[in-house]
């Protein structure tokens, strides 16, 4: 990937065959499902690969406990069959997790185990491992620290876990392989239109703020929860609406929880679940499930959100977990769609595709799990309705970039998979921090085969330090600004502004 070489090829393509803007979960699996099917493929992103929600999931690949309690069976299905094929084409990201609900009450093991059991029949043959019951002593064992006042028991179940922002550059990279053509730093501003039927859009790069003119035969809006506002511009009194939830995040030490297995808590004060899940050597505790009126690329968690998750984990770890212990708090928004006047934890988390009377495809709502399937039901609409020659997808067999099988999670360089020699051969492997797993060679591999141009793009999602530990990202900044400037060559000025840029965002993550 390489973004020089990419805006002049799209300065010299005539016409593209489609055109999907975002470059999140949803619009990464439209490309990536188009180029599958032997289509000239652009994606465009106006910030970064995952910049926004697909970079601040709870880093579950699952098919949702709670959806069955809201009756949606054939949303679990769907996202089962995800999961599945998800783990098989990407194992160097994605891996089985044990998941286990403590059981206080004597009728929680015998109602959550029946449900579990539903989940695996659910599941066939891509189930990751059946449910089963545990006792007070099995539960202790396996969770160590977790509130043993009036503990009766538990239930372990299995479900996947990945890491987002690395399944979304593992993506990008993906498409590439496939032919198509990834960006990002480079905006959508409008439609362009010929007998009022789309014919292309107009674009601003972010880098240089030059604008022009990119011409398709079909374009896609796959921009998560912004969505609506580009649906608006095409088509302004369509009645679909985005309803977006927020969901916030607590980083913890991995001390409070001391285990490999994540604890689910099934039932909390607003109604909705609540994971406590290792990943990287800390603990992610959320999400939350707040109905919000304003949209930003930069969500922040409120006081209250904090306090709810705080207040709700407590309960089931003998270490009480204090502000002061919050390492990192990141926050993502939902594109929930609303037809009826729901709370956003009772609107479902499936997708709607939209055609225009202009024939814009939108695609709303949707979640990660479902990545793939949300882009092949758009290239199975546009095979339906348009002249255009399309292949059957071949995505549900489609090897993710890196596919190695066997990696081990303990390895830092595991999410890189069959590319890990590659990345250590571009520079030093000494951490650059006791306390964050970032090196010369990973920063290096970013800029020159991942599109990563700015600090915030190395420290958040080329690796995952800013949502690891917040104040040492802080602390590594100069370091990390100062490899930069020299592989970019960048201008005399840059390391300073990057660094005051990256430091007015990384306030927003800790506490």
């Amino acid at each position: 990937m390489n973004r020089d070489i990419n805006i002049n090829k799209i300065a010299t393509e005539k016409e593209w065959d489609l055109i999907v803007i975002g470059g999140g979960a949803s619009g990464l699996g439209v490309a990536i499902d188009a180029c599958s099917r032997n289509l000239k493929v652009l994606l465009i992103e106006e910030f970064d690969f995952g910049k926004g929600t697909s970079s601040r999931s709870t880093k579950l690949v699952h098919g949702g406990v709670r959806y069955l309690k809201n009756g949606e069976l054939s949303l679990v299905i769907e996202a089962l069959k995800e999961r599945g094929i998800m783990l098989n084409n990407a194992p160097h990201l994605v891996r089985n997790m044990s998941f286990i609900i403590p059981t206080y009450d004597w009728w929680d093991t015998p109602f959550y185990g029946i449900g579990l059991k539903v989940y695996d029949l659910m599941a066939g043959k891509l189930g990751l491992g059946p449910s089963q019951f545990l006792s007070k002593k099995e539960t202790i064992e396996k969770i160590p620290n977790v509130n043993q006042d009036e503990l009766n028991g538990g239930i372990i179940y299995h479900d996947g876990q990945f890491d987002d922002a690395r399944m979304a550059i593992s993506l990008a990279h993906t498409i590439e392989e496939n032919g198509g053509t990834v960006i990002n730093y480079l905006k959508w501003d409008s439609f362009i239109y010929e007998k009022n039927m789309v014919s292309g859009i107009k674009v601003t790069d972010q880098i240089t703020q030059s604008s022009f003119e990119v011409k398709a035969k079909i374009v896609v809006n796959a921009t998560g929860v912004f969505a609506e506002k580009i649906m608006r511009a095409d088509e302004p009194k369509v009645k679909l609406k985005i309803k977006p939830s927020q969901g916030v995040h607590l980083v913890l030490d991995k001390s409070f929880l001391k285990s490999e297995n994540a604890i689910m808590v099934p039932n909390t004060s607003d109604g909705r679940v609540l994971f406590a899940v290792p990943w990287h050597d800390v603990v992610v505790v959320g999400t939350t499930d707040t109905e919000v009126n304003t949209i930003s690329i930069e969500p922040k968690a409120s006081e209250q959100e904090i306090d709810f998750i705080l207040s709700n984990a407590e309960k089931y770890m003998t270490r009480k977990p204090k502000r002061s212990d919050v390492k990192s708090v990141f926050t993502g928004l939902r594109p929930l769609i609303s037809k009826e006047n729901k709370s956003s934890k009772s609107l479902s988390r499936k997708h709607t595709i939209y055609k225009s009377q202009r024939g814009v495809y939108h695609l709303l709502g949707g979640k990660w799990t479902t990545y793939r399937k949300m882009g092949k039901d758009v290239l199975d609409l546009v095979e339906s309705t348009e002249s255009l020659p399309i292949e059957p997808s071949k995505t549900e067999n489609l090897k993710i970039f890196g596919y190695k099988r066997d990696t081990s999670w303990s390895d830092s360089f595991h999410f890189y998979g069959s590319e890990k020699d590659v990345v250590m051969s571009m520079g030093s492997n000494k951490p650059l921090s006791d306390l964050l797993p970032i090196t010369e060679s990973q920063i290096i591999y970013a800029i020159r085969f991942e599109m990563a141009l700015s600090i915030e793009d190395v420290l958040s999602r080329r690796t995952r330090c800013l949502l690891i530990d917040a104040k040492e990202s802080i602390s590594i900044a100069q370091e990390v600004a100062r490899i930069m400037s020299s592989e970019l060559n960048a201008e005399e000025n840059w390391e300073e502004e990057q660094i005051q840029l990256f430091l007015a965002l990384a306030k927003n993550y800790h506490l």
